[in-house]
């Protein structure tokens, strides 16, 4: 399934993309390319008359809540960039009732998924070395299964549009498929609505992160 096929009209699709934007000290976006870079996907939906949950992480608050990594700095730019309001959610993982209540042409940002250590499924406060960490590492897989069915519960249809982190199994790039048929689900790299001045911008790399954090 390709998303310029498919009519999201009626529809809740969940999107990931990588909204991974470098802030300045104050917590204001220095380069919204990857913002930009995620609207044709973003108004397709939305133009087709769905609701839009959008989910992202940003830098590298290693499984827990950290506000210098909180979305909710970034709502009001998402909102101007779709030209309407966004709602939020400040917990990823908690937002059954705020997707439920999603109308067509709605729009809901989920905090980042990084919070949550199920994200990139890797045990915290453990050694590799570590004669317990193997035990840890299964358990965590476990648990990151149970979390992208938490966010797979949110929607009809799931949208990998996270060109940079397309490649990582993490729970809503890789595991949240799972919960989908084919013909709901269209994980990266599917035939999106993108130019090819598009597809440059989301390559274009970044100097700067979130508060020094390394990309990705």
């Amino acid at each position: 399934m390709t998303i310029d096929s498919f009519n999201f009209d009626g529809k809740k699709a969940i999107v990931r993309v990588d909204f991974n934007v470098p802030l300045d000290e104050n917590g204001h976006i220095t380069d919204d390319t990857r913002i930009r870079g995620a609207l044709p996907t973003l108004n397709k939906i939305l133009n087709d008359g769905g609701s839009l949950i959008i989910m992202s992480h940003m830098g590298k608050p290693k499984g827990k809540v950290n506000p210098k990594f909180s979305l909710s700095q970034i709502k009001g730019d998402v909102a101007k960039a779709l030209g309407r309001e966004v709602k939020f959610a400040d917990d990823c993982a908690k937002a059954a009732d705020a997707a439920k209540a999603l109308k067509p042409g709605e729009v809901l940002l989920l905090e980042n998924l990084r919070f949550y250590p199920e994200e990139e499924g890797k045990p915290t406060g453990i050694e590799k070395t570590d004669p317990v960490y193997e035990a840890a590492k299964k358990e965590m897989k476990e648990r990151q299964k149970e979390f992208a069915k938490t966010l797979a519960s949110y929607a009809d249809v799931y949208v990998n549009d996270a060109f940079g982190t397309a490649h990582r199994k993490h729970a809503s790039t890789a595991v949240i498929a799972d919960s989908f048929d084919k013909d709901h689900k269209m994980p990266y790299p599917w035939s999106p609505p993108h130019t090819q001045q598009d597809t440059q911008r989301r390559r274009k790399p970044h100097h700067h992160e979130p508060h020094g954090q390394a990309q990705r």
